[in-house]
């Protein structure tokens, strides 16, 4: 029990700290919620950059030619693959189209004879890496050493010229643009990608996907060299038989970007 008259000035003193503390939570609340939206939007922001076949942070990537010459440049990811190299030699020779391949240097190493017979039939190699790995947080070592080692390969198959890169999964960031930069090499992705996602896609619906979307210089990636993309093989005949009726003509990447230069 106690005597003593409160003092006024002390009770407003009290009142305004019950109320300020009664308001930080939510703003301390707000605050954190922030920093975590802006947190989980720039890994968003990084994730689309890494896999985006338009944009890069450092050198050329080229994702379609702007031209008005009805040009297209079919190109086919992987390989090779020695079981079937004969079956995709015949139908492109059958059909009259050099083609781009890119190759990773792993399939090319264990099947160098089926990389020179492209490049004697007048295909072009690509580089889609040694291991065919993300290159996403990866060394510098390993980006040169996954390039270099599959660079060296394409040409004792005998390709000439400039060697183009494509991104596995399109993944890239920062140490791999860098390094493509610095060392004068040109990223080549496509604007067409007809059989991605499963590999049991319909050919009809393969053939339909770029005919509602080519454009001159389009750049279309295929897969061909698995027995599980049987699904694409069977579509290219027809897919060259319809782009031809629009009056396409096919050309190798090499060519499509001089066209660019012109």
């Amino acid at each position: 029990w106690s005597t003593e008259v409160p003092n006024p000035v002390h009770l407003e003193y009290q009142g305004l700290m019950k109320k300020t503390l009664s308001r930080r939570p939510p703003v301390l609340f707000l605050g954190g919620t922030l920093a975590v939206v802006a947190t989980l939007l720039g890994l968003w922001g990084l994730y689309c950059l890494a896999r985006s076949p338009t944009t890069q942070l450092f050198g050329q990537i080229v994702s379609r030619v702007e031209t008005t010459d009805r040009l297209v440049a079919l190109t086919f990811d992987d390989g090779p693959n020695a079981a079937l190299v004969d079956d995709v030699l015949h139908m492109l020779q059958r059909l009259e189209v050099r083609a781009t391949f890119f190759v990773t240097g792993a399939e090319l190493a264990e099947t160098p004879g089926a990389g020179r017979r492209l490049v004697e039939a007048g295909h072009e190699l690509g580089n889609h890496s040694y291991s065919h790995s993300r290159m996403v947080f990866v060394s510098p070592t390993f980006v040169r050493r996954e390039i270099e080692d599959t660079d060296a390969l394409i040409r004792r198959a005998g390709q000439a010229g400039e060697i183009y890169f494509r991104p596995p999964y399109c993944k890239k960031l920062v140490v791999l643009p860098w390094f493509l930069r610095q060392t004068g090499r040109t990223s080549v992705t496509w604007d067409l990608a007809p059989d991605s996602g499963s590999p049991q896609i319909r050919p009809e619906t393969i053939v339909e996907r770029v005919l509602d979307h080519v454009r001159p210089g389009s750049i279309i990636l295929l897969h061909v060299w698995y027995n599980s993309r049987a699904t694409s093989r069977r579509a290219v005949p027809r897919l060259v038989e319809k782009l031809r009726a629009k009056g396409y003509r096919f050309v190798t990447v090499g060519e499509l970007l001089a066209q660019r230069e012109a």
